[in-house]
């Protein structure tokens, strides 16, 4: 089983440490706004900059079957249609699956570690 949420938390966590310089007098929601830009089309956290964050067809395709409920969520609440849906598993397009299920996760899961590493 892949766990989306705590690869992500990790992932932001490595992104922050090698790319983020954080005081004692950084202001959370300015730094969560900023972080969340920047994740959004970072390979490395989102996959979204090149399509895909795994590179790996077969890599993504055990990710998302493992998560077909937060592939749903995701499509919901990104207003993904149906007929992409099905494009994508008709192409076996597993990585654009994956890049809209960790840009669905992103804000939940940076602010998670924003509140972490700020307390």
């Amino acid at each position: 089983m892949y766990y989306y949420r705590q690869a992500m938390k990790e992932d932001i966590r490595d992104y922050i440490e090698g790319n983020v310089e954080i005081g004692e007098d950084t202001d959370k929601d300015e730094l969560e706004s900023t972080l969340y830009d920047d994740l959004f089309i970072e390979d490395s956290v989102t996959g979204n900059a090149s399509g895909s964050y795994t590179f790996n067809r077969n890599t993504a395709r055990d990710y998302v079957t493992d998560n077909i409920d937060l592939l749903e969520e995701a499509c919901g609440e990104l207003g993904t249609d149906d007929a992409t849906i099905g494009r994508w598993f008709l192409n076996q397009d597993f990585e654009s699956m994956d890049v809209t299920i960790r840009c669905h996760l992103l804000s939940e899961c940076l602010h998670d570690v924003v509140e972490a590493i700020t307390d």
